[in-house]
């Protein structure tokens, strides 16, 4: 397969390119050039921004575009266009966070979808981010009605992954001693390592799919306190989980889901972990143990500078504060 990758060299499209090389398949990257650069050597690097420079694909074709980091409609519209006589079939990675809220429980590709009263935005927030991907995921279905593969992940975690919000717990549990978590070990939890995410877009367009999947994990439902027990066992950390009540957390200025990642409180949201993804099994999604997903992270986990400012989780001067509250309150 010759494969285009606009992206190629961060966290899933990195995890892209090393499954599509090991299957000997030939690629093109698109990109900038900012974010490792040099990464794959051997691999054919086209530099240039979608949203200026488009022409420098001028005269290519391909087989299968993976379009791994298109966020604005008129981008991804312009890509579209760009390659619609291009290539066979146009793979657009997108993001549950495009159903509208609040969502149901077991909810599947045909749920409601969010909206945008601001369609020409040029700045991501928390609250447009989905609704701009419904608008990205349009523009690829107007170039390519019949030929395209649209693929809604939920949380992606595993190696590369420059979030920290599912690292955050592995590398807590490493460190081991008292630790805060929220006080909601039954909260449903999905996620899915990039790997697993990559392989499977790699097979589907192979296989030339197409269609709208939910990629969600793993294929049988967990519950938090099952994950940290996980973080806990398969890093060996000397741990003690905290399960602070919820109210205590919020009076404290405790942040869900930035300072506890995988944290939501209110109840609504509890089905943003339950989405249904019969469909994506059903065309040979799987998924690696969670035991493996904690144990390759924290190894990879160990690569990074000692000093990295991690964008997710809760500080160790926070957290010993907050514990000291919780214990006199007792």
């Amino acid at each position: 397969m010759n494969l285009l990758i606009i992206g190629g060299t961060r966290f899933v499209g990195r995890h892209l390119v090393e499954t599509a090389l090991s299957q000997g398949h030939k690629i093109t990257l698109f990109n900038r050039g900012q974010s490792n650069p040099g990464l794959f050597s051997d691999v054919e690097e086209i530099h240039g921004d979608r949203a200026t420079d488009l022409d420098k694909l001028d005269g290519r074709s391909w087989d299968v575009v993976i379009d791994t980091c298109g966020y604005f409609p008129e981008q991804v519209a312009a890509s579209a266009e760009k390659l619609a006589n291009h290539v066979k079939l146009y793979v657009f990675i997108s993001t549950i966070s495009v159903y509208k809220q609040p969502m149901p429980a077991d909810l599947d590709e045909n749920g409601p979808l969010d909206s945008i009263k601001d369609k020409e935005t040029t700045k991501i927030t928390t609250e447009n981010y989905g609704p701009l991907k419904v608008l990205c995921e349009e523009a690829v279905i107007q170039h390519f009605p019949d030929n395209c593969l649209i693929i809604r992940p939920g949380l992606i975690v595993g190696p590369y992954d420059p979030t920290d919000r599912f690292t955050y717990w592995v590398r807590r549990a490493a460190e081991g001693g008292r630790a805060i978590a929220p006080d909601r070990p039954d909260m449903a939890v999905q996620v899915i390592d990039g790997r697993d995410l990559a392989e499977w877009t790699i097979e589907m367009s192979t296989n030339y799919e197409t269609g709208i999947y939910n990629a969600v994990g793993p294929e049988t439902p967990l519950a938090f306190g099952q994950l940290l027990d996980i973080c806990r066992d398969a890093t060996q950390g000397n741990v003690h989980w905290e399960y602070l009540p919820e109210p205590f957390l919020l009076e404290n200025n405790i942040m869900p889901w930035l300072e506890l990642p995988l944290w939501l409180p209110i109840e609504e949201t509890d089905n943003f972990s339950r989405i249904n993804h019969d469909k994506a099994l059903a065309k040979g999604m799987t998924h690696r143990p969670m035991q493996t997903i904690v144990t390759d992270t924290l190894a990879w986990h160990k690569t990074r500078p000692a000093d990295i400012n991690y964008r997710a989780g809760l500080d160790t001067e926070t957290e010993t504060e907050v514990l000291a509250k919780w214990d006199e309150s007792q």
